[in-house]
């Protein structure tokens, strides 16, 4: 019995060692297939926002730049940004001067943050208006809190330029975690908000139930992705075995960033695919 639990024991311990090998693998050829599949990816994102963004102009566009025509737009410059990374990443990494990588693997984060808080931004000003709260100070606090952020990464990067450490690098890890998770913070609480204020309503509908499906579907759907945004970031910000930003993390880099950025912005625009009723004309001819 002893024997066949030290075999089995001796056997785990090879498939760690095998799977650990595999992950920190540093190969030319696994690099370039697993880049070049994110870059395609968020590609393929970024043709559908530009798509819908498109299509919306068209359906809709005496109304201006409206909060959706904005989050689709925001999902093409995110996305496109990713995949000009991961398409030249051997340019982008060999930069003599490391803050202009640093900077190209960063501020598409910031964007995401953006972008997706864009929506925290509408449900809350549906809430307050349904719940009849005030809503003229959603859009400058939503304005002042971004502003915030980009001037924050803005001296980091200023800090990081002086002086490129282990410690600033941990320090950076550790405002994105913050960043993120102020994002989860959001999406639970106005989505929560709104799923609740939708689902009390009397009425039975079609429009009541897919909407309640949406609210619900992209709130769970954010929330997971920038809660586990957070976790990572701030393990990578103690642990370099974590680090997204190295080239010899090509497994973890392509996991990563397929499951929690690409996976859910392409469920986010599948399921605000839909665009605004067609303009109908208010004179009609006499019979």
């Amino acid at each position: 019995m002893d024997s066949i639990t030290s075999s089995v024991i001796h056997a785990d311990f090879q498939v760690l060692n095998i799977l650990r090998d595999l992950w920190a693998i540093n190969s030319s050829v696994l690099e370039a297939s697993l880049f070049f599949t994110l870059c395609g990816a968020y590609s393929l994102v970024a043709l559908f926002a530009v798509v819908q963004l498109i299509r919306i102009q068209l359906r809709a566009s005496e109304y201006g730049w409206t909060t959706q025509k904005v989050f689709h737009f925001m999902n093409f410059i995110v996305n496109a940004a990713r995949a000009f990374v991961f398409g030249f990443y051997s340019d982008v990494y060999s930069f003599k001067t490391q803050i202009f990588t640093v900077i190209l693997l960063e501020f598409p984060g910031l964007l995401f943050f953006s972008t997706y808080t864009l929506l925290v931004l509408f449900w809350a000003e549906i809430y307050n208006q349904a719940t009849s709260l005030p809503t003229e100070n959603l859009r400058p606090g939503f304005l002042a809190i971004n502003g915030a952020m980009y001037f924050i990464q803005i001296v980091i990067w200023l800090g990081e330029c002086l002086s490129y450490n282990a410690v600033t690098r941990a320090i950076v890890k550790l405002f994105f975690a913050v960043v993120s998770c102020s994002a989860a913070f959001g999406f639970a609480l106005y989505g929560g908000r709104l799923f609740r204020l939708i689902r009390s309503f009397h009425s039975e509908s079609r429009g009541r139930r897919s909407k309640l499906l949406e609210i619900g579907l992209i709130s769970s759907i954010c929330f997971i992705c920038f809660m586990v945004r957070t976790i990572v970031v701030a393990f990578s910000a103690f642990d370099e075995k974590v680090d997204l930003d190295v080239l010899n993390h090509p497994i973890l880099n392509f996991l990563y960033f397929m499951i929690f950025e690409v996976l859910p912005s392409a469920l986010v625009l599948f399921i605000l695919r839909k665009l605004p009723p067609k303009r109908t004309s208010q004179y009609h001819p006499i019979r």
